[in-house]
């Protein structure tokens, strides 16, 4: 194993300090609870934002805290869920008196632990705290981590959308029923190169031969639907999509997400959006909007997936809308 890392034990807390200092202008970090908030916080009587999860993911969550999107992220170790005390204090932080919407991912120590901090907020403070789920991936129904899909891609698209919702000022209700929708429209689906190492193990979590890929993988390496010899871009490119646009639900225009895993170059990130584009094409559906880079990732997993969300214009007008965070930033 070969990475730039001081200590093992000491990989996340290093990692949250560096970004930190490597964006005062965004960022305070409450290094006790291994939490993230924004630099300037909401004024009152603003719904507040936050998510979370294991690290590895990065830039999610904590490359998106800041003005049009979430309050704070809270840290866990490397792909292992954050504990109630954390959420809880990042509750308590960002809260302005009328509530704080929980982003979460489909992982059951997620789903746990998000749950048991609102019930120590609400019991704490009277705080009302809501819950959105994402499970937006179409590779399985059931995997290691999860009861149910497996939050991935679509997560994003969720803390960009409710986040300019919120920064609007819409109310609890409305910012949920945002994020809801967002989950509902979204449809994703992964496919990896390599395995991903964790610092703690310092072997590769699984194996694939040089010329196999894992169709449908994990964010945390967890397995996919199968395994096949290395095909060209566009034929993994169709690999991803042809299963998303048979479950994208509603008509109309989308917004085409295509991630990075961590360890794939731009380069070859900007051929899968291409051959993403005469697929879709091919297939009728207009691409609107467009993202492409490295926003959730598995640490050195070489791969990338895919993600369509299927807009409506009040979505597309709240995407469009202003957005300032260390990992995401334009209109402003």
């Amino acid at each position: 194993m070969k990475k730039l890392i001081d200590a093992v034990d000491d990989v996340v807390v290093d990692a949250l300090q560096g970004m930190a200092l490597a964006h005062p202008d965004a960022l305070t970090l409450d290094l006790e609870h291994r939490v993230l908030l924004r630099a300037e916080p909401k004024e009152q009587g603003r719904v507040a934002l936050i998510s979370g999860g294991g690290s590895g993911h990065e830039p999610l969550h904590g490359g998106f805290v800041g003005r049009g999107m979430l309050d704070a992220a809270c840290a866990g170790e490397v792909f292992t869920s954050p504990v109630p005390d954390q959420m809880a204090a990042a509750i308590a932080a960002v809260d302005r008196g009328v509530g704080v919407l929980q982003i979460v991912k489909n992982y059951t120590g997620d789903v746990m632990n998000f749950e048991m901090a609102a019930e120590l907020a609400a019991a704490e403070s009277g705080t009302e705290v809501r819950s959105v789920i994402t499970d937006d991936d179409v590779a399985v129904e059931d995997s290691t981590f999860t009861a149910g899909r497996r939050g991935v891609g679509g997560t994003v698209l969720v803390e960009k959308i409710a986040g300019a919702a919120a920064e609007e000022g819409r109310d609890l209700d409305e910012v949920t029923a945002i994020a809801t929708r967002v989950n509902e429209r979204a449809r994703s689906m992964g496919v990896a190169l390599t395995s991903v190492t964790v610092p703690a193990n310092g072997k590769p979590s699984f194996e694939l031969g040089e010329d196999e890929i894992e169709v449908g993988i994990g964010i945390h390496g967890e397995p996919g639907r199968h395994r096949s010899t290395l095909v060209p871009a566009k034929d993994v490119a169709r690999r991803l999509l042809d299963p998303i646009l048979a479950e994208l639900p509603g008509e109309g225009p989308v917004l085409l997400f295509v991630n990075g895993m961590g360890g794939t170059p731009l380069l070859e990130l900007y051929i899968l959006a291409k051959d993403a584009h005469e697929i879709l094409a091919e297939a009728g559906v207009e691409i609107s909007r467009q993202l492409v880079g490295n926003y959730i990732t598995s640490l050195d997993m070489a791969g990338a997936s895919i993600t369509l969300l299927r807009l409506d214009e009040e979505l597309t007008a709240l995407w469009d809308a202003p957005v300032s965070t260390p990992a995401l930033r334009r209109g402003l």
